[in-house]
């Protein structure tokens, strides 16, 4: 079915797993009572239980805030903090400015677009090393195909501040032996990824706990979406509170301009009043 009988077929009415509400009656949640069954709910445990519709258990869930708080920078000069800095600035609206700054976190090269790419490899990787294919194989693969391994790598340092402190939780909590975190850890041990100084980085270890989690790609894009938000509100915040318009001013002198030279330019005569 497609086209008008495709449209008709759902006219007059949404049919929805999802939910709905019943104003001032109640409000239902993927198939339970919000305020009755879920009111209790840990925030975390709704909103995945919203994208995957699976509930998990308390430490599952506290290694989800730390996914998030462990990346939480309240440093302006990152690519999308800058956006919610240079609203407050420009005395743009929160919303707006925060908005914005999520949006570009989806950023292909260097966001969680790169990102959805590392949980992909993990998905692949894991059901190919299972079925007995080698892990150099899969990364060399990886690297023909896209010059480097997604989750492996850092611009500036190769050095992750967040890996040790995910590590310590992860021992903690009795899940650093889940298959795709053991594959994470030690696929940045072959010598291929040394030759190239692939390590581990904190997207590729947030990606191999969410596919131990059992998330798709697409549940998994759903869950960074806010990832990056804690961090992003103080600079908002800081920036509304200075002069408008004064985070990162450059003057002209510091612009390195090599486009047309300066030009005279004369007054414009006015030319004949139409009829």
């Amino acid at each position: 079915m497609k086209g008008p009988e495709l449209l008709q077929a759902h006219a007059g009415r949404l049919k929805s797993s999802a939910g709905g509400f019943v104003p001032g009656v109640r409000a239902v949640f993927r198939g339970h009572d919000l305020h009755a069954d879920l009111a209790d709910l840990d925030w975390m445990a709704l909103y995945v239980f919203g994208i995957t519709g699976k509930r998990y258990s308390a430490a599952q869930v506290e290694l989800m805030h730390a996914i998030w708080t462990y990346t939480s920078f309240p440093d302006a000069r990152l690519w999308n903090n800058r956006e919610a800095a240079l609203a407050g600035s420009t005395r743009s609206t929160g919303a707006l400015g925060l908005s914005a700054a999520l949006a570009v976190s989806e950023a292909a090269i260097y966001g969680s677009g790169v990102l959805t790419k590392s949980i992909d490899f993990f998905l692949r990787a894991q059901r190919r090393v299972a079925a007995g294919e080698s892990a150099t194989v899969c990364a060399a693969e990886e690297i023909e195909r896209l010059r480097g391994v997604p989750g492996y790598g850092r611009p500036l340092t190769s050095v992750d501040e967040r890996i040790p402190p995910m590590m310590r939780l992860l021992e903690r909590l009795g899940f650093d032996q889940l298959p795709h975190i053991r594959l994470a850890l030690a696929l940045q041990e072959l010598p291929l990824m040394r030759r190239y100084r692939l390590k581990l980085n904190y997207g590729g270890m947030s990606a191999a706990i969410a596919a131990d989690l059992g998330m798709s790609t697409r549940e998994y894009t759903l869950f960074l979406f806010p990832c990056f938000l804690a961090g992003m509100v103080p600079c908002y915040a800081e920036a509304a509170e200075k002069p408008a318009g004064t985070l990162f001013p450059v003057g002209c002198r510091d612009v390195a301009y090599e486009g047309v030279a300066p030009r005279s330019w004369e007054a414009c005569r006015p030319g004949p009043t139409p009829r």
